[in-house]
């Protein structure tokens, strides 16, 4: 089914909303993840580097992740957006502390937690160089001396020379109690603005309008990155595409982090550096 098909699609009512974060529950059924392997990937990361267990988890999403760190001993407080996520988080994922926080402009205090978990790409939402310092200070505020900041996104750098990501739609479907949900998804690379942008044409049932939502990360490649986290103080401890809980092969137990950054996903562990 092409995305031109049926009747005149809607748009979404804002850019940073979309059916799936207004459907928490929806967004679980597409997205899958029995096994915890986000959260586990990022715990890997907190214990190896010696993290204390003060934790946040900022754009935490329906709290799955969260709560896993929560399960493993971590104090937790985990920051979204959105109202409906956080809704969804507290009764179905509970344990941590949920807050509404926005990562281009958040204040948590100072030196109130020893790590920073920031995943599936929420730290590209910061679009811009100013979006982006607003974040890295507030974690730099937030953290104690030593603490760590650990991310996982969409790695810029594949995008030099690749479109195979860009070439065409990709369409979608799943089941949700009983009504089949199909997307097509189209991708493409503002280089001006140094965005990845996303538009999603959904369609749920039969005859359902079409709903149109539009998206951006912000194209980040690795050694920007690193010169970003620098810049605010931090030692980038590591810097690799993989393995991680969204790579091919997945991450699992026991697997040493790369030492390339080629691959279609980014992965860092940042410390704060102590005075």
């Amino acid at each position: 089914m092409s995305a031109e098909a049926g009747p005149p699609a809607r748009e979404a009512a804002s850019p940073a909303r979309t059916l799936l974060t207004d459907r928490p529950e929806l967004y679980e059924a597409r997205f899958p993840d029995p096994g915890r392997l986000a959260g586990r990937w990022a715990e890997d990361c907190l214990r190896r580097h010696g993290a204390g267990p003060r934790v946040l988890d900022m754009g935490c999403g329906t709290g799955r992740d969260a709560a896993h760190l929560h399960a493993a001993g971590r104090r937790v407080t985990a920051a979204d957006l959105s109202e409906p996520m956080l809704a969804y988080a507290r009764t179905r994922h509970p344990g941590p502390e949920y807050v509404r926080a926005d990562l281009h402009g958040c204040d948590f205090g100072t030196d109130v937690f020893d790590a920073v978990v920031c995943l599936d790409s929420a730290l590209l939402y910061c679009h811009t160089n100013e979006q982006l310092d607003r974040f890295l200070s507030c974690c730099r505020r937030a953290l104690s001396p030593g603490g760590l900041l650990v991310a996982e996104m969409r790695n810029g750098a594949y995008f030099l020379g690749r479109t195979d990501l860009l070439d065409s739609a990709a369409p979608a479907e799943f089941v949700w109690q009983g009504v089949v949900h199909r997307s097509v998804t189209t991708l493409t690379v503002d280089r001006t603005a140094q965005l990845l942008r996303r538009m999603r044409v959904w369609r749920a049932g039969g005859g359902a309008e079409p709903a149109v939502e539009r998206s951006a990360w912000r194209l980040l490649f690795p050694q920007e990155l690193r010169r970003f986290l620098t810049a605010h103080g931090f030692e980038v401890l590591e810097l690799h595409d993989g393995p991680g809980p969204r790579t091919e092969p997945p991450w699992r137990e026991g697997l040493p982090p790369g030492r390339t950054a080629d691959a279609d996903r980014l992965h860092v562990v940042a410390r704060l550096a102590r005075p």
